[in-house]
Formats: structure tokens, sequence, C-alpha cells
């Protein structure tokens, strides 16, 4: 029974809530006003998603393994219980199998996280070689005919325009884009987007996973977007993008116009979302990780 649960639950938020999440226009447009809520949903499906394997693959190997949770369980780890009138069915801890996936998977993490550090390292080292600084806009300038504006985020951030974005965009238009990328740095967006493209990376054919990924890479924008509006108006801020709409940056870069462009734009011709009910939408988010355990995890009889 608890695996045929857990098989259900791995069916809903593989395949069929992400078809859902990304088809719904409503849906969509309730996740791009908060976009840092947005993509923090699905990073939190993919949490829930892990654990529910992790979980199968823990009940297929140890059947007859029970820990007494789910809602009954975790109150009675409060509650005295009274000693038992019949029989007591053993308990076994195999808890050291879970943490083994953990750790695997924060390896696997790790891997990735440190892959994409190196790639920037080796761009950022290059930059300071051939870019010029220009301190009019805290940027550094590389001799380029593409229009692009991008930034290398981590300890030492990087914001990076090309002649050709210079020779392009007018002054308003200029400070939009460097805006939307100081959003991105100070957001430290590129570390949502690891586990994003950690999980895309294991289980690329999956719709949670490859959906998902472009999903987080798009509110990410959006929400660099909104930083930039503390500085810029809409119709500046879209003026750039649609100007800079000519492809992605270098690897391990997070470009002004990369992603999504049309989404954006669309976007900033909307009013802007409201506030209400944030706090419950964030608690809400945050315990989806917990459900498969509440789940999977069926009270064990006395």
């Amino acid at each position: 029974m608890t695996l045929a649960l857990l098989g259900l639950y791995l069916a809903l938020t593989g395949v069929l809530l992400p078809r859902r999440l990304a088809r719904s226009p409503r849906i969509q447009a309730r996740l791009q006003a908060r976009p840092v809520l947005g993509a923090a949903l699905w990073l939190s499906l993919m949490a829930s998603f892990t654990v529910a394997v992790l979980l199968t693959v823990h009940h297929a190997v140890e059947p007859f393994a029970h820990e007494p949770a789910g809602l009954v369980g975790l109150a009675g780890l409060l509650l005295p219980r009274a000693a038992p009138t019949g029989p007591v069915l053993p308990h076994t801890h195999d808890w050291w199998q879970l943490a083994a996936a953990g750790t695997a998977l924060a390896a696997a993490i790790g891997a990735v996280g440190l892959r994409t550090g190196r790639a920037r390292r080796r761009h950022r080292a290059l930059l300071d070689l051939v870019a010029v600084r220009d301190r009019r806009w805290g940027a550094l300038v590389l001799d380029h005919a593409r229009p692009t504006v991008y930034c290398l985020p981590g300890r030492r951030s990087r914001v990076v325009l090309s002649r050709g974005a210079l020779r392009l965009l007018d002054e308003r238009q200029l400070a939009a884009a460097v805006a939307h990328e100081h959003g991105h740095i100070r957001g430290r967006h590129h570390l949502f987007r690891l586990p994003a493209d950690t999980f895309a990376l294991l289980l690329g054919p999956l719709p949670l996973a490859r959906v998902g990924r472009a999903e987080v890479a798009l509110l990410l924008e959006m929400a660099a977007d909104d930083a930039a509006l503390a500085e810029v108006s809409r119709g500046e801020l879209a003026s750039a993008l649609c100007a800079l709409a000519s492809g992605p940056g270098p690897e391990g870069s997070l470009a002004a116009a990369a992603t999504g462009v049309l989404a954006r734009v669309r976007r900033l011709a909307r009013p802007g979302g409201g506030r209400r009910r944030r706090l419950a939408s964030w608690v809400a988010v945050s315990a989806l990780p917990v459900l498969p355990y509440l789940l999977a995890c069926a009270p064990q009889p006395y």
C-alpha cells in the first residue's frame, strides 16, 4: 500500500502537476506575480519528489521496516503512550540508507556547482585581462560588436557590457540592463539555479526536471526585472530587453535578455501583483518536501 501511494505521489509531482502548472495561464500569472515564491515552489516540488524517491527505495529495500510517523506518529513523539498490551513488532531504523542517499545528492549538487564555478573563474580571469572597467556603469566593458549585458555572480561578481550594447542602447536602457544584472547578484539567483540545474542533469526527461528548470530560469529573470524597476521604468526595461534579445551569455552567466523575453515584456505591460497571503504561501511551499514522509510512513499498530 505504501509503495502504491508513493508511486501515485511520484506520478503527480513528477509528471502531472508540472504540466498543469506550465500550461495554465491563470497559474502562470499568479506565479509570475511573485517570481521568487514561484521559483521556490518549483524547487520545493523537486525536493519533495526527491524525498519521495528516497522513501520509495527505502520501503522497497526494507518492506518490513516501519517508522511510526505520519501525523499520528508525529503526535506520538510528543505525547506519552501507554505500554503495549500485546506483542510489539520490531522497528528498524535504517536511517543511514537515507543519509547516504542524501549525501550522494548533495555531492551531485556540489559537483555541478564546482563545474559552474570553474567556468565562472575562467571567464572572470579572461575578463580581467581583456575588458576595461567603466566607473560610470560599475561594469567591465568588453570589446565585442554583439550587444550583450550579463553578470558573473558569486563572491567576486562582475557585470559585463559589450561595446555593441553601449552603441545600441541609450542611457536609460543601459541603466535598466545594469540594474537587472545587479538584481541577479543581490538576489543570489545563481544559488536558486544550482539545484534546478542539478535536478535536470540527473532526471532530464522527467517533466518536473525539464519544465521546472526552464520555469525557474524564467521566474528568476522576472525577479531581477522587479529589482530593476526600483531604479528604472517598465518601458525603459522592456525596450532594453527587446534591443538585447540576441541570445544567451557565456556559461555560468546570467544575461539580461537570454530567457523568455516575450513573456517578460508582456508581464512588464501588466500592473504589478499583490502581496497578500505571502507568509502563508511561503509556509505552504516550505512544507512540500515533508509531504512524502507524512504520506509514506504509516503509524505502526500495537
